[in-house]
């Protein structure tokens, strides 16, 4: 019944616009332009801990065997969902996503995790529609003794060194945890990749009496790597590598990756647990984050762009004009291994003959210098970030009914965005102007324009300093929440509600040239009010057999990266911006025996009112523009399976499956604005109602089979099947100025590679693990092994994305970028524990 229920729910969704057909199996959709309009222009039946109180056999494949294909849990971004850490939240300010890598590495303390799945009850927070996970780490829960540990492993680093040790709660009532790691690989699993990077945890914990304790922790997870990308098919092709990456090159012989982060971000959490009485508990935070990110890039001033996979580098390019000599000589080139990577020799070269005049240095007439000026720079993109954080938590026990949990949270953020100079290659000096407004002028003669900071006008900058852009992002939350789960015989249900603010606002720190009204100083604060409402209710058939509802509605203030148009050059704010709305429901049937357990779940989102921002070069304006969409909807809809059950007492069988489609449900309006001038170009809608959230598999499926033997070893094997995978798309290709002079009726193959969405084909991998244990006295070693695509599937296209650069006449001119499965890799992990 629940699967008839969502297959007439998915339907239904799909025929709610008989006017346009869906993107599938290479249908073209109409886009129902006017000729006008081209013209112109659990067995206690706990509804807390249901699911998170035991492996729930769905989330455990989706979390890990899904994973690595891009997969989404419900088709959700990472801001969908709420992370704490010692009940202080980590999700990330500026964008709302989660950040694992902060703490990278420190698997052993990291491992007690609470989570609520979905819109559901919980003791931590309000949550959101992907759920709340709490991390626990306090050294008091934390097993006594020493553990180390080794892997070895082919992915993104190639080995990992962990130890923790944990003194458990001792005698006079103290306990502390220390753990350290390094993880490491000269070269990963993508060629030019490089991984440095180490974690710790310090955490004490004093025990005052039996009500009352304090934790204080501090880690951090310092990391440095080396970066690898998406490329065109036909890079891949030239290459002969379905992972070839083009930030990399030779520079004296040696590997040189120009696109390597470094980040370094530690966080202090002090944590008071009061037990008020024996039904009630309070929990109070304090938590202060600081450190920078950073990411390199290549950045030239003028000349060929190096990047061998840049369409003038790639031998179509040649071939699109008739060239075929040059055509010849590109294909040749891209035929050794030096010819498709960044020739670092050559771009020292350069420099090293650039000699230049700089002319009225420091914006002092006459102060004239001669010296080498860098044409070719790596330069470093970094964000230096603080955050305090105040949270508390009241958990009471009413009655033998009622549970209530209420409590809040305060985040003061600020993120200081600026770039600096990594490396000169060679020159001595970088003239701090932009390039692009000196090209676009519209004033001959007026040097004030293209200035980066008028207060320092004309600046030369050495390997260090600070140019480009500089600002500080202000972003302050407040939210409060209460809710209570109420149990009644074969009955549970909850309620709940929350109260959020956000502000945000900008600090220039550079007078830009071309906005030098409206980029120094404090820009206009933004403020948000925002609420959600969700409730849900189980009934327990029998001890065994449940039925659980959830349904929500929330609002959510834009982020500070959707709210300013252009955050690097000036204060813009995009134009009536309003919060995003989210409707979810969901509807489960749970069986839980001792040799069997299952979850069949119908889900619906909808989102409405998001904001879409981007900048790139676009072809047109022969500018970089910030290119936003504004009143995008979304639907995200399927059902959810999951199956465990135990064939003998040693062997289980286990399948998992996600069955939905999630889509554009609206008609954005567009704004453009060019980063040379403050004009808006807003006459624009994009036409994507009904094609498909792009850029990973909407649809999986898993079956496995595990061996447990007595003799404490075990064997499994999975087999998993991904589809409906469609490519990301970009949505300026799907508008009437786009389409302008083309119809479906003629110039068929332009119009049709205007607007067709892109189908990858569906793939196939199978999976092995094995592990076994060992007690020797007090002494415990355990090794655990898996090989993930055991039959080493590498061209299974798991995503890709429409470059926003595109020619409407030649779409094939700025070609997709794609992203593969890894091949065959392997993980192996020793330990010893006493």
């Amino acid at each position: 019944m629940l699967l008839a229920f969502s297959a007439l729910l998915i339907n239904g969704l799909k025929a709610q616009n008989d006017t346009i057909q869906r993107v599938s199996k290479g249908n073209i959709p109409v886009l129902s332009l006017e000729d006008a309009e081209i013209d112109d222009t659990n067995q206690s039946g706990d509804i807390s801990g249901l699911l998170s109180a035991s492996r729930d056999p769905y989330l455990n494949t989706a979390g890990y065997t899904f994973g690595r294909a891009r997969f989404r849990v419900r088709g959700y971004e990472s801001q969908y969902t709420n992370v704490l850490f010692n009940n202080i939240p980590v999700n990330d300010p500026i964008s709302g996503r989660v950040y694992w890598s902060i703490w990278g590495g420190l698997n052993d303390v990291t491992r007690n995790k609470i989570t609520a799945f979905g819109v559901n009850y919980n003791d931590y927070g309000f949550g959101d529609i992907g759920g709340l996970t709490n991390i626990e780490s306090r050294p008091s829960t934390m097993r006594p003794g020493l553990k180390v540990s080794y892997s070895m492993l082919n992915g993104a680093y190639r080995n990992r060194l962990m130890a923790t040790y944990s003194s458990g709660m001792l005698a006079n009532g103290w306990a502390f945890t220390v753990s350290a790691s390094k993880r490491w690989a000269q070269e990963g699993y993508v060629k030019g990749t490089f991984y440095d990077a180490y974690a710790y945890y310090v955490g004490i914990e004093k025990k005052f009496s039996d009500n009352h304790s304090m934790s204080l922790v501090s880690f951090g997870a310092p990391s440095k790597r080396g970066k690898g990308g998406g490329s065109t098919e036909e890079a891949k092709e030239l290459a002969g590598d379905e992972y070839y990456n083009p930030y990399w090159g030779y520079q004296n012989g040696e590997v040189r990756n120009a696109r390597t982060t470094d980040g370094h971000q530690p966080m202090i959490i002090l944590n008071d647990y009061l037990d008020l009485s024996s039904s009630t508990r309070l929990t109070t935070s304090a938590a202060y984050s600081f450190g920078y990110y950073s990411s390199s890039a290549l950045s030239w001033y003028s000349g060929s762009d190096p990047r061998p996979d840049y369409y003038k580098n790639l031998p179509s390019y040649y071939k699109y004009r008739g060239s075929f000599d040059e055509y010849g000589e590109a294909v040749a080139r891209w035929n050794t291994e030096a010819g498709r990577q960044i020739d670092f020799d050559r771009l020292i070269l350069t420099n090293k003959k650039n000699l230049f005049e700089f002319e009225n240095v420091d914006g002092i007439d006459g102060n004239n210098i001669t010296a080498l000026r860098s044409n070719y720079i790596i330069e470093n993109r970094v964000a230096d970030r603080n955050r305090f954080n105040v949270s508390s938590v009241l958990n009471s026990t009413l009655n033998e009914n009622i549970n209530l949990t209420t409590g809040f949270n305060v985040s003061i953020y600020k993120e200081r965005n600026y770039k600096t100079i990594e490396d000169l290659l060679g020159g001595e000096y970088w003239l701090d102007v932009d390039k692009f407004a000196e090209r676009d002028n519209p004033v001959i003669g007026d040097n004030d324009y293209i200035q980066s900071d008028l207060n320092h006008k004309n600046r030369l900058v050495k390997e260090g300093d600070k140019f480009g852009y500089d600002y500080t992002a202000n972003v302050n939350q407040a939210n409060y929440f209460a809710q209570s789960n109420f149990s009644y015989g074969q009955y549970d249900f909850y309620l709940g509600a929350n109260l959020a603010y956000t502000s945000l606002s900008r600090t220039g720190h550079m007078k830009v040239g071309k906005f030098a009204d409206n980029s120094y100083g404090d820009s206009k604060t933004e403020t948000f009010i925002d609420y959600g409402v969700k409730g849900g209710a189980t009934y327990k058939i029998s001890g065994r057999h449940y039925v659980t509802a959830n349904a929500s509605y929330m609002t959510k203030a834009p982020t500070f990266r959707t709210t300013f148009i252009s955050p690097r050059t000036r204060n813009d704010i995009v134009k009536d911006l309003i919060s995003e709305k989210i409707l979810s429901s969901d509807l489960s049937y749970i069986i839980r025996t001792p040799y069997f357990k299952s979850r069949a779940t119908v889900y619906f989102t909808n989102f409405k009112d998001q904001t879409w921002q981007r900048s790139f070069y676009h072809e047109d304006e022969k500018t970089f523009v910030n290119y936003v969409m504004t009143g995008v909807d979304k639907i995200n809809a399927g059902i959810e399976l999951g199956l465990e059950g135990k064939i003998t007492q040693t062997l289980t069988a286990t399948a998992a499956a996600n069955i939905g489609q999630y889509f554009y449900n609206s008609r954005p309006s567009i704004t453009i604005s060019r980063d040379n001038d403050s004009e808006l170009l807003s006459d624009r809608v994009a036409y994507i109602k009904n094609y498909y959230v792009g850029g990973y598999p909407q649809n999986a499926a898993s079956v496995g089979l595990k061996y447990d033997s007595p003799k404490y070893w075990w064997i499994g094997v999975n087999a998993n099947y991904f589809w409906d995978i469609y490519e990301d798309i970009n949505p300026d290709r799907r508008t009437a100025q786009a389409l302008h002079g083309f119809t479906s009726s003629d110039n068929s193959s332009i119009y049709s590679g205007l607007i067709d969405q892109r189908e990858y084909s569906n793939g196939m991998t199978v999976d092995l693990w094995a592990g076994k244990s060992w007690k020797i006295k007090d002494y415990y070693i355990r090794l655990n092994v898996s090989v993930n695509n055991l039959l080493d599937v590498r061209d299974f296209t798991i995503g890709g994305y429409e470059q926003l650069r595109y020619d409407r006449d030649a779409v094939d001119r700025f070609p997709s970028k794609t992203f593969n499965m890894y091949g065959r890799s392997f993980y192996a992990t020793l330990s010893f524990s006493f």
